[in-house]
């Protein structure tokens, strides 16, 4: 995967936050609040759950080794993890938010990569590859749109095709989860949420995509973006809750 790929983009990111703080309960939000109040770096807009999302990307323009703590590439053709520590890095940055024994700069580093991780294993061609560094390497083009990388698209494309305005998207999405489907994504762990990403990327993300074109492009049509839209959805929705239940469960 591509070392600069920021997967969802900051509105993805923002969206899924959104979610998961409608899910926190009120002592958790409090802490959660209070600790993002010490972040003192200025790399992000303000100090807001939405905000601290995307504090991981910025972090990343400036220390580059951490680029790899965002993927979790598994091969379409072998289903074995190849690169990527994002499944090591949650589990760590988990325990660090747990640890009453760790400093408060330990625990608020821990919380905002939480916060942007648990969105990374959302994304389904930020566990999956298939010889192209997670979609990086394969160019498509579809109407209306300016011809970019697999990866973008899923990134970025089909998150604003939900709506422009974070808030609004998260509202809106929030009110589509049902309580059947929340304590459905609540379930599993996030290996098992690994899997679901990459079965995702492998059926539908490359799955789906037409042959290449003579200059090497995938032309999507309709049908690819109207499904991988809706897909993307319920992946944000499913990464709200999910993020929740792990605040929850590291500040209870």
């Amino acid at each position: 995967m591509s070392a600069g790929a920021r997967a969802w983009g900051d509105e993805g990111h923002e969206i899924i936050a959104l979610i998961a703080d409608q899910y926190l309960r009120p002592e958790v939000r409090e802490r959660i609040e209070s600790l993002l109040a010490t972040d003192r770096t200025g790399l992000t807009a303000d100090r807001g759950i939405a905000a601290e999302s995307t504090w991981p990307d910025h972090y990343r323009a400036l220390h580059r080794d951490t680029a790899d703590w965002h993927y979790t590439d598994i091969e379409i053709d072998t289903s074995r993890p190849e690169h990527g520590q994002l499944l090591a890095k949650i589990e760590q940055f988990r325990a660090e938010l747990a640890d009453p024994a760790a400093s408060a700069g330990e625990r608020l580093m821990a919380l905002q990569f939480l916060l942007h991780l648990v969105g990374d294993l959302h994304q389904p061609l930020h566990a999956a590859d298939n010889h192209d560094h997670g979609g990086n390497e394969t160019q498509v083009l579809a109407r209306g749109e300016r011809r970019a990388s697999l990866h973008h698209y899923w990134d970025v494309v089909f998150v604003r095709n939900l709506g422009d305005d974070a808030p609004g998207v998260s509202q809106r999405l929030l009110a589509g989860i049902t309580p059947a489907e929340r304590a459905a994504a609540a379930r599993g762990t996030p290996a098992s949420w690994a899997m679901e990403s990459f079965a995702i990327a492998r059926v539908e993300a490359y799955g789906q995509l037409p042959p290449a074109g003579p200059h090497g492009v995938r032309l999507l049509d309709e049908g690819y973006v109207r499904e991988a839209t809706m897909t993307v959805q319920k992946q944000l929705q499913r990464a709200g809750v999910r993020l929740a239940q792990v605040l929850n469960e590291a500040m209870h």
